[in-house]
């Protein structure tokens, strides 16, 4: 059986935990940040779990990445 090929984008923007979670970047903070408020640049600070039904289809693209 041949291997299965890991996605090459979603290697270089999301982590899995040893948890199994998915970390992926903040969205919305690449350019435009003058029209952003304060709080929702504090707020997209660093990184954040996908949710179940994302994580699911990303962990699809790192076959073994678990």
């Amino acid at each position: 059986m041949p291997k299965m090929k890991t996605k090459s984008s979603a290697k270089k923007r999301f982590k899995v935990t040893s948890t199994g979670k998915v970390m992926a970047a903040q969205a919305g903070k690449q350019h435009g940040m003058i029209k952003r408020t304060k709080k929702f640049i504090r707020d997209a600070r660093g990184t954040t779990t996908l949710c179940a039904a994302d994580a699911k289809t990303v962990k699809g693209y790192m076959p073994y990445d678990r």
